[in-house]
């Protein structure tokens, strides 16, 4: 009677992450190039009790056997890579990429990391920097009295000076691409990091080698659905409260059977 205890615990914590997971996609439904997450589940291991396959006598096997569960745990998280809505915001220095890739931003430390969020800006030398203020490692630097910035799907950065009609080349806004996306190590501030699971990164101009080509002017939208992640979250609920409801009968039952 003990087991029925102890599976249905798993079962809660189980489903305490669940929600944790439900709830970090629902806060960051308006964070741009965000991936909505999931969690995965696995069974535990079995109490096997009757080996399936064995003799019941000199002449017949046992059809099946029988083997009791000890409950589930939450064995990975994984992430939706499916491409987000792009939303138009109209400035020069946002950039969306349509189809697979990730930008590429130099760290502090010199490694590089990657990301979807095209919310870029001029930092005070002119570099474009990403929100939280980390360089492209392309290294592109906007000029100081640039009056106008383009960027084509192939990502070719390209300035207009005063004095000058023609737009003249400054960059190149290189991508990179992975094997599988899903095992990047995400290290907040909307960047990933390279990992054994993920795979080297295949690197090169958007609208080549299966990379996607990149939208000025617009932003990448989280592909988190709200109505399905309520879904989520009221199933979860209800497993939640049918596991608590388990913990409680067997409670009762082992406090009826003291009293024999």
């Amino acid at each position: 009677m003990m087991n029925s205890l102890w599976i249905a615990k798993t079962g809660m914590s189980a489903q305490q992450t669940q929600m944790d997971v439900v709830s970090h996609n629902l806060s960051n439904v308006s964070t741009t190039g965000y991936k909505r997450q999931s969690a995965v589940f696995e069974d535990l291991i079995y109490q096997n009790l009757r080996q399936v396959g064995s003799q019941a006598d000199e002449q017949n096997i046992l059809p099946t056997g029988m083997h009791l569960g000890l409950g589930v745990r939450t064995v990975a998280t994984t992430r939706n890579f499916t491409q987000g809505t792009p939303l138009e915001s109209g400035k020069d220095m946002d950039v969306a990429i349509s189809g697979d890739g990730f930008f590429q931003v130099q760290m502090p430390d010199g490694t590089t990391s990657y990301t979807r969020d095209g919310t870029f800006s001029k930092d005070a030398n002119g570099q474009m920097v990403t929100a939280g203020g980390y360089p492209l490692l392309d290294g592109i630097t906007v000029p100081q009295d640039a009056t106008k910035l383009s960027i084509s799907k192939s990502g070719v950065v390209s300035a207009t000076v005063p004095g000058n009609p023609l737009p003249q080349q400054i960059g190149q806004l290189n991508t990179a691409s992975f094997i599988n996306p899903a095992g990047l190590e995400p290290i907040g501030e909307n960047l990933y990091r390279e990992s054994a699971a993920s795979g080297a990164p295949q690197t090169g101009t958007p609208g080549t080698n299966n990379l996607g080509t990149v939208m000025q002017g617009f932003l990448e939208s989280s592909n988190v659905n709200v109505v399905e992640e309520l879904v989520q979250m009221i199933q979860t609920q209800r497993a939640y409260e049918m596991n608590s409801k388990a913990i409680s009968t067997s409670d009762q039952m082992l406090a009826k059977l003291s009293q024999l």
